[in-house]
């Protein structure tokens, strides 16, 4: 399509006037840039020739280019739910193509890989254009090699509603830099969820003597020690296994999708000491409210406490050391065998689970619960942020697309990431398809539900025939991670099953949700000194972290000069830095 060489007030004002526009939707002129300096917002304009755009945009319009068009975007490809070349003829490649006449095209990189070939590509001036599935862009700000998207949602129709509508200026300032702009436009929730916790084989605890439903309210992570203890004595007793032998063997934390800190699980264990470690670990800095100040939290007394909490499931031969070095799937046929009774778990893989279990110990012969997790020293969650992981915009995308082109494309990355047409897309597939509106036995509401043909792991839907039904994940591509984050309780819970919903009012009943630490922006060089010292610092942190909980560092005779090795790699300056910073911000 021949490019439309406009001037920026042009474009701008065309945003500003729906005939101008040729939108046949709702009026897509939302001009607000919410983060961005003022200078950048749009003039207003009195008089605006009528110009055809070449493609259809704006609040409840699906975007839908007049001519073939084709941009390029990463993918992470997650091994439990391969990318297969269906997706692109009928599944949700597919339909994105059919509906808007874009074409996606797709460099598929393993999910155990995707954050340092990501790097690769992007640092080599070789990305794709749309780079979704991106929690941290702080390595790509300053180099100029991502596009200060705050810059740009001014175009975004879909975007900025939500963002008006659900307040969520105090949560978006958390990523802003010290120009002012952010260069990730981020998943946004309604309210955050607690996604990961752990799953048991309830049918072992209670024949141990062990009631979860009723410990889970007030336990401890000592208390689920204390528990598996007796759980795994009774099922040594009944020959389900060896004194030798752990009963919890866990994924999402090692070579696979661990990242090399320890992943989900000490996320979970770490958030409840009130300290930042596995995926969560980023700088190791956290805010202490009571002293107004930062402090490095990763050789604090909290972190000692959880690291220790931590190795003692390990020494007693609870937790599996290879936990934090095999891969997902391994742990799963660990679980889907018997040979271990607890295994973290998301909504997303619920039904997984339970599948494999189907396979492995057979239907009728196991009993499951999903527990809220144990508190540490506080009753915080481990999410406590709306934002979720987001969508990078390439600078080589504005360079060789051109301007027009360029809020072209966002446009459409904003119709399928933001829009309620494209999540309920991305997330369900396609109405009268895949899914119909029903309605509700017990509550008389109209509600989602798949056709009679499919179940869906990623929804947590099992399948109620298997001899017809398919996964509409594993077949299709719906209700995938590198589409399906963020939107409102309604379309965040619109798939959740009396399970989850139980499980959620047990979280929102029985733990809290942390404050936001506060926010403040950084110069470009004070970023470029930052992640000169992340690097290795964290490296150091992650590396003795697993070493503490694996005993192959003993807490009490190693941690002080664990504590001076954190030193020497600038601990010390990294929190002079960022109370500097903060005490700038005030």
């Amino acid at each position: 399509m021949k490019k439309k060489v406009l001037s920026l007030v042009l474009c701008v004002a065309m945003v500003a006037s729906l005939a101008a526009c040729g939108n046949k939707g709702k009026d897509a002129s939302n001009n607000n840039n919410p983060t961005a300096p003022a200078a950048t917002k749009a003039p207003a304009a009195t008089q605006v020739p009528e110009v055809k755009l070449g493609y259809e945009f704006g609040l409840e319009t699906t975007f839908h280019s007049d001519e073939p068009v084709t941009y390029s975007m990463l993918f992470s490809d997650a091994s439990w739910y391969p990318m297969v070349d269906r997706w692109e003829t009928e599944g949700v490649f597919a339909k994105i193509k059919e509906l808007t006449n874009v074409t996606l095209d797709v460099t598929k990189i393993d999910s155990g890989d995707y954050d340092q070939k990501k790097s690769l590509l992007i640092n080599a001036g070789q990305s794709a254009y749309i780079i979704p599935k991106t929690y941290d862009e702080s390595a790509f700000v300053d180099g100029g090699a991502v596009v200060a998207v705050s810059d740009w949602v001014q175009y975004m129709p879909n975007y900025t509603e939500f963002y008006d509508k659900y307040n969520m200026e105090a949560d978006v300032k958390t990523i802003v830099r010290a120009d002012n702009k952010y260069y990730r436009l981020p998943g946004m929730k309604e309210s955050s969820l607690q996604d990961y916790t752990l799953l048991i084989r309830n049918d072992i605890f209670k024949a141990a003597g062990y009631d979860v439903a009723a410990l889970e309210k007030d336990w401890t992570w000592d208390d689920l020690y204390d528990v598996l203890v007796g759980v795994k004595a009774y099922m040594v007793s009944k020959g389900m296994c060896k004194e030798s032998d752990y009963i919890w063997s866990d994924l999402w934390c090692g070579n696979e999708s661990g990242q090399g800190n320890g992943g989900n699980l000490l996320k979970l264990m770490g958030a409840s000491y009130d300290v930042p470690s596995g995926w969560a670990v980023a700088d190791g800095m956290q805010y202490d409210a009571a002293t107004d100040k930062w402090y490095f939290a990763s050789t604090s007394d909290n972190y000692k406490q959880f690291v220790t909490v931590a190795n003692k499931y390990v020494a007693g031969g609870i937790l599996d050391p290879e936990t934090f070095t095999q891969d997902d799937v391994t742990a799963n046929n660990k679980f889907y065998r018997g040979e271990t009774a607890i295994i973290s778990v998301n909504r997303s893989q619920y039904t997984a689970w339970h599948q494999g279990l189907d396979e492995g110990i057979g239907k009728g012969n196991y009993e499951t619960y999903l527990t809220v997790y144990p508190r540490g020293n506080n009753k915080y969650t481990s999410e406590n942020t709306r934002l979720e992981n987001g969508v990078m915009i390439a600078s080589k995308a504005l360079k060789e697309l051109g301007e027009d082109d360029f809020i072209k494309m966002l446009r459409f990355v904003d119709w399928l990431w933001y829009s309620d047409a494209g999540k309920t897309l991305a997330k369900w597939g396609v109405e009268g398809e895949h899914w119909n509106y029903v309605t509700d036995a017990t509550t008389g509401l109209k509600v989602k539900a798949l056709t009679e043909n499919w179940f869906c792991g990623g929804l947590g839907i099992p399948a109620t025939d298997d001899t017809k039904q398919k996964d509409l994940r594993l077949e299709l591509g719906y209700a995938g991670g590198n589409f399906w984050y963020g939107g409102s309780n309604a379309q965040l819970t619109d798939n959740f099953t009396p399970v989850m919903q139980d499980y959620y009012a047990r979280v929102a009943a029985d733990r809290a949700i942390k404050p936001l630490n506060p926010s403040f922006a950084r110069t470009e060089d004070e970023n470029d000194q930052i992640n000169l010292w992340k690097t290795p610092l964290i490296d150091n942190v992650n590396s003795c972290t697993l070493k503490f909980v694996t005993g192959q560092m003993n807490i009490t005779n190693d941690w002080d000069a664990y504590v001076a090795s954190c030193k020497n790699l600038n601990s010390e300056k990294l929190v002079d830095l960022y109370n500097d910073m903060y005490n700038r911000s005030k």
